[in-house]
């Protein structure tokens, strides 16, 4: 009997958490796109939503990707990076198709004002990168400062709706429960990065990620007089 339990022992509740974790590290950073991009496409109106900030985080995750090839952390983790790319060119080309079709006169043409900008940019800084990467592979300060410069990167996209919030002296225009889902997400991730013993790098990220959501945590109490709305915040990730 006991050789008939030994497939079921093997699925034990630590794997079955183990997966499920490993499940909302590779899909739940793009989880709050999902109903972005459907309001996007459904009002026909991309404003609140920074193209810029798509920009820094696909060269963000790009650099994750290639921080892996000079040093393998988690599968998840790479596959999150992928994932990321993916959604965030799928939302600067949602943006810029309703920008366009707004756009009653057409605009001088400027880097990174239409899709083809962004996806040749993307694909030429990888490409890069990958030769870079592969001529320094073996120099461990290089491969360590690509993945902190990655993480960084990711981690201070909070940044600038905390200093709009100071300047303004208000929280007006700022989803109060979005930034409760980034402090949710991010302590997770934080979490994750630790108990998986993923590179330091990472947990950088998480960390610092954790004290500007709290900071603008923080300013909201700060500025509780002022009047807030449920606009989307300038923060895009």
């Amino acid at each position: 009997m006991g050789s008939i339990f030994d497939g079921y022992e093997e699925l034990s509740i630590a794997r079955v958490t183990s997966y499920v974790a490993s499940g909302a590290m590779i899909f739940g950073g793009v989880v709050p796109y999902i109903p972005q991009y459907r309001e996007i496409k459904r009002k026909e109106d991309s404003e609140g939503f920074s193209l810029y900030v798509c920009l820094a985080l696909l060269i963000a995750n790009t650099l994750r990707i290639l921080f892996w090839f000079g040093k393998r952390f988690e599968t998840p983790l790479l596959l999150q990076s992928i994932l990321m790319n993916i959604t965030m060119l799928m939302m600067v080309k949602v943006c810029i198709n309703v920008r366009n079709k707004n756009q009653i006169i057409k605009a001088k043409e400027r880097v990174f004002t239409d899709f083809q900008s962004y996806l040749d940019f993307i694909l030429l800084f990888g490409a890069i990168g990958a030769v870079v990467m592969y001529l320094f592979v073996d120099v461990l300060i290089f491969v360590e400062t690509v993945g902190l410069v990655a993480v960084l990167t990711e981690a201070m996209l909070g940044v600038p709706q905390l200093m709009h919030n100071f300047q303004q002296q208000s929280t007006e225009g700022m989803s109060i429960t979005m930034v409760g889902m980034w402090t949710v997400g991010d302590t997770f991730k934080t979490c994750y990065f630790i108990a998986r013993e993923a590179p330091v790098q990472f947990a950088i990220c998480g960390a610092l990620q954790v004290v500007v959501d709290i900071s603008i945590l923080g300013q909201v109490y700060l500025y509780r007089g002022s009047k807030t709305s449920s606009r989307t915040p300038i923060r895009s990730d």
